[in-house]
Order: structure tokens, then sequence, then C-alpha cells
């Protein structure tokens, strides 16, 4: 009879590393903010599949971002691409920019946010806007790139033209 000897490890569980962000909103009617909110987003799979390729495998990193509102009662799901996401969601495009707007994001101390200079979007119609994405395509209703990441506000927000829509993202790392 053999036996095997095997030697005494200590097993130990990986520490979880939390990941997330939150869009920040703000609805500017006449230089008056009418409404303020904040919602946790969803990074989608594409999202952390980007990040997983940057730092562990050489993909080439994406220099820029956009964000985008949504005018679909939407609600966001894992498996949303930057194919899907336009569609699905329904992208609003009703707005004065030729292109989404850019995410102008800051680094420092394990988050990224843009709250120094947050996305603006000044409405040229009336619209009913759902939610948000941050993507790497720049072209209003490309289905190119990487989608990062979406989610839908809590309610949805009526502007009117001429209304500002202001968006700030903050994406968050801890390990626990």
């Amino acid at each position: 009879m053999t036996h095997i000897i095997l030697p005494k490890h200590k097993i130990m569980r990986p520490e979880p590393i939390r990941l997330g962000g939150v869009f920040h909103g703000q609805l500017i009617r006449d230089g008056k903010v009418i409404d303020e909110w904040e919602t946790h987003n969803l990074v989608v799979n594409q999202g952390l599949d980007s990040i997983l390729g940057v730092y562990f495998t050489g993909v080439t990193p994406i220099t820029s971002w956009y964000l985008a509102p949504f005018t679909g009662n939407y609600t966001p799901v894992a498996t949303d691409t930057a194919s899907t996401i336009v569609s699905n969601a329904t992208e609003c495009t009703a707005y004065t920019s030729t292109t989404r707007v850019a995410y102008s994001g800051v680094e420092g101390s394990q988050q990224c946010t843009n709250s120094a200079s947050p996305a603006v979007f000044t409405f040229n119609a009336s619209a009913t806007i759902y939610g948000a994405f941050l993507t790497s395509a720049s072209t209003k209703s490309s289905t190119s790139g990487t989608l990062f990441a979406a989610a839908q506000f809590s309610t949805a927000k009526s502007v009117a033209s001429n209304d500002q829509l202001s968006l700030t993202y903050t994406f968050s790392a801890a390990s626990s």
C-alpha cells in the first residue's frame, strides 16, 4: 500500500477587491440646479476585460473615454458591450455637442473622477433621460470601441431644449 504525504499548507482565501463607480448628475435649467442625484453603476464584462487585458496581458490602454446619456427605460446588464448599448438603451443624441462628451478623469487615492471637469450636455430638444454610459468611442451612436460602465438612474429625468445635464463619473478601487 502506497501512502501519499502532502505538506501542510495554510490555505488562504483571496481578499476581495471592490471595483465600482458612481454617476453624479445635476439637471440645470436657466442656470439653476433643479435636480441632483447619484447612481451606482454596473462595470460591464467588456470593461472588466479591458482592465485585466491592460494590466496582465499587454493590451493597449484606452486613453480617451466619453459619456453618453440614454433615453430607453433600460437596466444595463453585464453582457452589454459598445456594440449593443446604443440600441439596448437607446442612446440620446439630442444635445449640441457634435460628439459624445469627453470624460476628463484624474486619478488619485484609489479613484478616478472627472469632478473637476464634469461632462456637460446641452440639450437641443426635449427628452427623457433614463441613464448614462461610459465608452471609448467619441462618435454619437457609435457601436465600436469598449463599453466600460452604464447605469439607469433611479428616476427618469425630463429635459427641455437648452437644459444642461452635468455628469460626473467616479470609479473607485479598494482592497478589503
